[in-house]
């Protein structure tokens, strides 16, 4: 999906090649100083949010289901305040959905900008709020069965952070 010219987004079940993306993002933008990417991958182990809540539990697979539409919707609305805060020359987010397994890619952040700061702060930012604004549900099948997982106060206090960067 294009929010614009220079932000793309994806949902999507296939892998994606961190190389091309890259090169994709390298390609969108002129006069590119900097380039930052985050690629998430599923855990092998998955530590509960609870510390006291015993060991860290084998993944079998990770299922993750979300609402065609809504979230393409909340990852444009993420995106676009991206750059409206920072001067983003070029970005791509792309979220997988469905059956993945550990050491799986899940998600790609990435943004080219003229320096540093504006892409490092844009890409962290976006990261964020991907993990406590997109509408993504992770069913989680581990050597001690199946669960829904939670979302962590570590995430929604990263998020956080950002507010008193607006005022």
């Amino acid at each position: 999906m294009i929010v614009s010219e220079h932000l793309l987004i994806s949902v999507q079940e296939d892998d994606f090649n961190v190389g091309q993306e890259y090169a994709l993002l390298r390609n969108m933008a002129d006069n590119v100083g900097a380039i930052a990417v985050f690629s998430g991958l599923v855990r092998e182990f998955y530590e509960p949010a609870v510390t006291d809540a015993g060991p860290a539990s084998k993944v079998l697979n990770l299922f993750l289901e979300h609402y065609p539409g809504m979230t393409e919707k909340a990852l444009q609305d993420i995106v676009q305040e991206a750059d409206t805060r920072w001067r983003i020359q070029a970005c791509k987010v792309i979220h997988r959905v469905g059956e993945l397994h550990a050491g799986d890619q899940i998600v790609f952040v990435g943004t080219a900008s003229a320096h540093r700061a504006d892409a490092f702060a844009a890409t962290e930012f976006i990261m964020d709020y991907l993990k406590t604004r997109a509408p993504f549900w992770k069913r989680q099948q581990s050597s001690e069965g199946s669960e829904w997982i939670e979302s962590r106060d570590s995430d929604a206090a990263a998020a956080a952070r950002w507010n008193s960067d607006k005022d």
